[in-house]
């Protein structure tokens, strides 16, 4: 027996109705029926084609402020009927149920009600009911029945008229059915999030759109991307998007927004390896550069200006895997795509998330983003020595640095150039030495720098060892039951010493 299902009667009450033209003229076309309610009967009648009231079927008005409209046997009856069970063809006989054969129905836009800063009253009534539970009935009999749940269905559906026709196959209408379980298991979601704001007891994420990776970290590793990523960029060159440059890319743009004035930084495995405030572009690159001209082989750029040609000509001298900016000039893109390979991405927002989470054991651990920014008047003051303005400009970019890197981190900076940072060790002693070294690697001069850490120092040994490389002033959180002991090093060495109150570890 075949799987093909003819469609004689469609059910159609939606609120996005671009597209929605194309579709009742192929459903006409081919003789089905429609019915509807409110604005998408009178959208079906002003295109001139006749059109059932689903009152006239129920035999009872759209009531409670429309609250109530399809919620009725003889709607639910004819969607959920199973063509093949004669119990079921007997009761619907007997009541008079049509079958109906297709729903196209979407939901009151709850998400953007929310983020509209709404009232509690307004956002309650855009909970949908019988939106959704149209969407449950169809989908559940999708042996039966299409089901189209949003407009992104609206595309699919016109192609499969065109195609075959008002009938479909199984499998075409469980893949439909598919699709309206994410829109109504995403609706829930974001109700449940709403209630569950203030004090969260479970975690429901849905993220309707998918990208699959080539792999994921490595090779043997299957990876994908849930979200959203023309929403944020516009690759305009180069070749696929890889797991690694998403990681390096979330990382870059998480920096770079800590930063008005005129930056570029470059990063690698998540860290920044050159970074430099300058009053251009092209100045800021070239200093950026200068920290770790090793490691920017084959990283991430990232830049919070335009990029004009006399920045693109010196940016093209090194490999590079991702460029990122908000704008390019046409002679600069004319250079960097001479590279074909080169991923090339318009910025075009900032990341607007709050809340990011990771998957752990058998769960995941949920947190606020870390979105502090020290300001000059989060410094305090506590060594004898003050700051003077240059050090406190220097601290404060510093500080930026470290809190976007990986713990346990140390940062030295001078000019509003990052020197050299030790990340990722398991002491913070080992962080400090491995950013001298590099530091004096790459021929900078130490002495007026300063140091920023991404917590407190348990012992004044890290100041003892900066100090002794040219260190003058040092901001960290503070907090350690010694930091008597740093403080008193500084004290006695003509370092100035501010803590913020503000830990920033990044695991």
């Amino acid at each position: 027996m075949s799987d093909n299902k003819k469609i004689k009667t469609a059910l159609i009450s939606v609120y996005h109705k671009d597209g929605l033209d194309e579709i009742i003229s192929l459903l006409h076309k081919d003789g089905v029926k429609f019915l509807s309610t409110g604005g998408t009967k009178s959208f079906i009648e002003e295109l001139g084609y006749p059109c059932d009231a689903v009152e006239d079927l129920t035999g009872y008005p759209s009531i409670l402020g429309g609250r109530v409209k399809t919620l009725h046997p003889k709607v639910f009856g004819g969607i959920l009927s199973r063509r093949d069970n004669p119990t079921d063809s007997e009761q619907v006989a007997k009541y008079e149920i049509p079958d109906i054969d297709l729903v196209i129905v979407d939901l009151y836009p709850f998400v953007d009600t929310v983020a509209s800063g709404a009232s509690d009253a307004d956002i309650i009534e855009k909970i949908d009911i019988g939106g959704i539970s149209l969407i449950r009935a169809a989908a559940k009999n999708h042996k039966d029945v299409i089901i189209v749940a949003s407009k992104a269905q609206y595309a699919p559906l016109a192609n499969l008229l065109k195609n075959n026709g008002a009938q479909s196959t199984l499998d075409e209408r469980r893949w439909f059915a598919k699709e309206a379980f994410a829109v109504s298991s995403s609706y829930d979601s974001s109700i449940f999030s709403y209630f569950d704001n203030e004090t969260p007891s479970a975690l429901r994420i849905a993220i309707d759109e998918a990208k699959v990776m080539r792999y994921g970290e490595n090779p043997h590793q299957k990876g994908t991307f849930f979200g959203n990523f023309a929403e944020m960029f516009d690759q305009i060159h180069g070749k696929e998007i890889s797991y690694n440059n998403l990681l390096d890319i979330d990382a870059a743009v998480s920096l770079i927004a800590e930063f008005t004035e005129p930056t570029f930084a470059i990063l690698k495995h998540n860290n920044a390896c050159g970074l430099a405030s300058r009053d251009t572009i092209a100045e800021a690159w070239k200093d950026a550069l200068a920290g770790d001209p090793v490691s920017a082989f084959g990283g991430v750029l990232i830049t919070n200006g335009n990029i004009d040609k006399t920045a693109a000509e010196e940016i093209d001298k090194i490999f590079f895997e991702v460029i990122i900016a908000p704008s390019y000039d046409d002679e600069a893109l004319e250079i960097l795509k001479q590279k074909k390979n080169r991923i090339i991405l318009i910025q075009k927002c900032e990341n607007k998330t709050t809340v990011q989470f990771r998957s752990i054991l058998n769960g995941a651990l949920v947190q606020d983003r870390d979105l502090k920014v020290e300001t000059i008047e989060d410094l305090k003051q506590v060594t004898e020595k003050a700051v003077n303005p240059e050090q406190i400009e220097d601290l404060l970019f510093a500080n930026k640095i470290v809190k976007h890197s990986k713990s346990n981190a140390i940062v030295l900076a001078k000019g509003k150039q990052l020197c050299a940072s030790g990340v990722g060790q398991t002491s913070r002693v080992d962080a400090l030495k491995q950013a001298i070294e590099k530091a004096k690697s790459f021929g900078f001069d130490l002495n007026g720098a300063v140091m920023a850490s991404d917590a407190f120092f348990p012992f004044p040994d890290c100041v003892e060892i900066a100090s002794k490389a040219g260190v003058n002033a040092v901001v960290h959180p503070g907090g350690s039951i010694r930091d008597n002991e740093s403080i008193e090093f500084c004290n006695s060495n003509g370092i100035a010493m501010v803590t913020t109150g503000y830990r920033h570890f990044k695991h």
